[in-house]
């Protein structure tokens, strides 16, 4: 053998003299860390044969000291690495957390063993997929389910999340993982807000004896708020149809936030949505809200079942719109807020005492 690899005499002389767990458990480290050194095919066969031997020691430390040296080595031997993903917890969770070695069916069929410190460790892995990812969601267990939204390395599906947020959604600390993530697909982060605005609105009615029609009307002004500012400026259309399509599946595209948007300055929002509640296409939609004749707007308006109240506050929304252009500042949407409720009071006999959006829409849905 050459010098990257071999046990010195005073290696063997010790293990002769003093055959204790400790000696072993030394020497172990050692064959581990020596692993990763280049090594001739004839050393590499030496090498893996000594660690195969090891693993079958009857001490854990010694099994221990193996899986600490050889966790984030990628020339372990996958029958190895599988070995210590099934032995007991000391010895397995440094290759389940970092072991590249592991196969996705590997770390599926742990996961499927129940045992809660393995799922643990999947789940702190630098990169879970999509699978795996879903079958610790499947597990029901909050710490697992926490632990791997907490992971930015984990690849979610859309699926996952919902379930996730349908099942977990009102536990604080898988809602706080799931917030923190750095990316979050828009319609999820719509599910939650609606999963959390229910719990909030459950809580004001049970916990300080709000009417329950007050208490929703709170929670349903907080949340739709919430909804339209989760769409950035550059929102792309792909990403505002999958939110309209996925409010009006769960019947939360309703005619307020419909004007919350377009009153924000969501142009694209609004054109979407009236698409869908009208299920006219979106390139017809927006040549009929363009149709300087009005009879584009009115047809549109009385197919898609919005109250005839809210009519005047798009119709006005819309003129601004056309006569105002973003310049890319900071205050655009704003700006744009301000306009549109500065038009809709002039348009309203008696008008209204205030220029707060949540108030003026507040009106409009309560008449």
């Amino acid at each position: 053998m050459t010098e990257q690899f071999h046990l010195t005499p005073a290696d063997v002389q010790r293990l002769l003299n003093d055959p204790s767990s400790t000696t072993r458990a030394d020497t172990a480290a050692k064959v581990a860390r020596e692993f990763s050194h280049p090594l001739s095919d004839a050393e590499r066969k030496l090498a893996e044969d000594i660690i195969r031997a090891m693993m079958r020691d009857v001490e854990v430390k010694v099994r221990q000291m193996l899986a600490e040296n050889l966790k984030d080595n990628p020339a372990v031997p996958r029958d190895v690495a599988k070995a210590m993903a099934k032995d007991v917890e000391s010895v397995a969770l440094p290759i389940l957390t970092y072991s590249s070695v592991l196969s996705e069916d590997d770390l599926l069929e742990v996961v499927r063993t129940n045992d809660t410190a393995k799922q643990l460790a999947v789940a702190r892995r630098p990169m879970v997929s999509e699978k795996v990812s879903d079958a610790l969601a499947d597990t029901g267990k909050t710490e697992v389910v926490a632990t791997l939204m907490a992971n930015d390395g984990a690849q979610i599906s859309e699926k996952t999340f919902v379930k996730v947020i349908e099942r977990h959604g009102n536990d604080e600390t898988v809602g706080a993982a799931i917030v923190h993530r750095r990316t979050l697909p828009v319609a999820v982060s719509e599910r939650l807000v609606a999963k959390v605005s229910q719990r909030l609105r459950d809580e004001l009615v049970t916990r300080h004896q709000l009417p329950e029609s007050m208490a929703t009307d709170l929670i349903l002004q907080a949340r739709e708020r919430a909804t339209i500012s989760l769409l950035s400026a550059d929102a792309d259309r792909f990403t505002i149809d999958a939110l309209v399509d996925q409010l009006h599946a769960n019947k939360r595209l309703t005619p307020t936030i419909v004007v919350r948007a377009l009153c924000m300055g969501d142009i694209l929002f609004f054109e979407s949505a009236i698409a869908r509640l009208t299920n006219v296409s979106p390139g017809n939609v927006y040549l009929l809200l363009n149709d300087m004749s009005g009879r584009g707007i009115n047809s549109l308006l009385e197919r898609s079942a919005i109250p005839r109240r809210f009519h005047d506050v798009i119709r006005a929304a819309l003129e601004v719109a056309r006569e105002t252009s973003y310049d890319g500042g900071p205050n655009d949407r704003e700006r744009f807020r301000q306009r549109v409720i500065t038009r809709v009071l002039t348009q309203f006999e008696g008008g209204f005492d205030t220029d707060n959006l949540d108030y003026l829409i507040h009106k409009l849905a309560a008449a």
